[in-house]
């Protein structure tokens, strides 16, 4: 049976609000899958567990920065470099969940420095480079998009004040690869250090995992932590994190939010293991 030109012009007007009552689909009738934001990383980063507490890291706060068409994928592990986290297998089960259109935050250099550990240490200009180049060419193959994040900064202070950066010739040879492999970079290094001599050395104290004898349970003596943060630090580094990633159009606007608004360190919360 043949339409009526009414008809049909009625049937075409309807198909926008059918479709727009119905779960978007593409490529077969799948719905389309929320972009994931990959972290790959040490202690500074990694979710931490209810034994630990107030020890947080940095990617349990990213999610609170970011819209909910991204979820966060926390792969970070304690005390992991760009070398060991390779070799321990993380990566490529990692690389398991990636897929087109993702992010690979990579931030590693505070274990790399330790040299003296041969299943951890790297040469800055050397193997450094050349396994922070192994997450870049991997991410690529799956077509998701590697971003290098330099490592955050330590709290230690000079005498006078000044906010002292600690993390040698690794920051500048990530800068490096960066710009030779075209790789978005995110200068954590330079901002967290700019961010802790505003605060100066009192100011930092409550953004870092330094606690009194009987404050926590977890550290009965009490905590003396200038690497590891608090949730007042993990939330501030995530917040730099997702400006970062706006600056750098990593990420657009949209992609973005409370980047200025306040964040309760309530929302933490520390899983049992």
């Amino acid at each position: 049976m043949s339409l009526t030109r009414r008809q049909t012009a009625a049937a075409i007007a309807a198909l926008p609000l059918a479709l727009a009552t119905t779960p978007a689909v593409a490529h077969g009738g799948a719905a389309r899958r929320p972009r994931t934001v990959h972290i790959a990383g040490d202690s500074t980063a990694a979710r931490k567990y209810a034994g630990a507490a107030p020890e947080t890291g940095w990617g349990m706060a990213l999610p609170f920065f970011l819209n909910r068409t991204l979820t966060v994928a926390n792969h970070a592990v304690n005390g992991r470099s760009s070398k060991s986290f390779i070799d321990e297998g993380l990566l490529a089960a990692l690389l398991e969940e990636v897929r087109a259109g993702d992010l690979l935050l990579i931030q590693f250099g505070h274990n790399d420095e330790k040299t003296e550990d041969p299943a951890r240490g790297t040469d800055p200009y050397t193997t450094y480079q050349d396994c922070l180049g192994r997450y870049i060419a991997a991410a690529r193959a799956r077509r998701a998009r590697p971003v290098l994040i330099t490592p955050v900064e330590r709290r230690r202070f000079a005498e006078d004040g000044t906010a002292k950066p600690t993390h040698g010739d690794y920051p500048a040879a990530m800068r490096a690869l960066a710009a030779g492999e075209r790789v978005p970079l995110l200068d954590m290094q330079a901002l967290s250090l700019a961010r802790w001599q505003e605060l100066g050395p009192d100011g930092t104290e409550a953004y870092f995992n330094r606690l009194e004898p009987g404050e926590s349970p977890n550290y009965p003596d009490g905590q003396q932590d200038n690497t590891h943060f608090r949730p007042t630090g993990a939330i501030e580094v995530a917040r730099m994190t997702a400006r970062a990633l706006l600056d750098t159009r990593v990420l657009t606007a949209r992609d973005i939010r409370r980047v200025d608004g306040h964040v309760p360190e309530t929302w933490i919360s520390w899983p049992q293991a």
